[in-house]
């Protein structure tokens, strides 16, 4: 067993959006990143992808639809749904992918 600083490890991420794989749990892995008020990009995954908002708030942009995900929340995206984060997001994302 490993004990993990979530969001240590996302302050000394050396920029912004650049997610670190942080631990791997049978298929799924688990990423963290910093998120700094800049929008990310639209994208579209094969598999379902977990996004837990550990500090701060994402504004996740799935479908057209706009959603505040906030401290403590996790929004799961489907598989094949387009989804981005738009400008404002702040803190620290947890993802699970698998």
């Amino acid at each position: 067993m490993a004990l993990i600083d979530l969001a240590r490890v996302a302050k000394g991420l050396p920029e912004a959006w650049r997610s670190s794989v942080v631990a791997e749990i049978g298929q799924a892995r688990l990423r963290v990143s910093r998120m700094d008020g800049s929008a990310y990009p639209g994208e579209t995954h094969d598999y379902r992808e977990g996004l837990l908002v550990l500090e701060g708030e994402m504004l996740l942009s799935v479908a057209g639809e706009l959603v505040a995900v906030r401290t403590g929340e996790v929004y799961v995206v489907e598989p094949g749904v387009a989804h981005a984060v738009a400008p404002g997001s702040h803190g620290v994302l947890v993802i699970f992918e698998a």
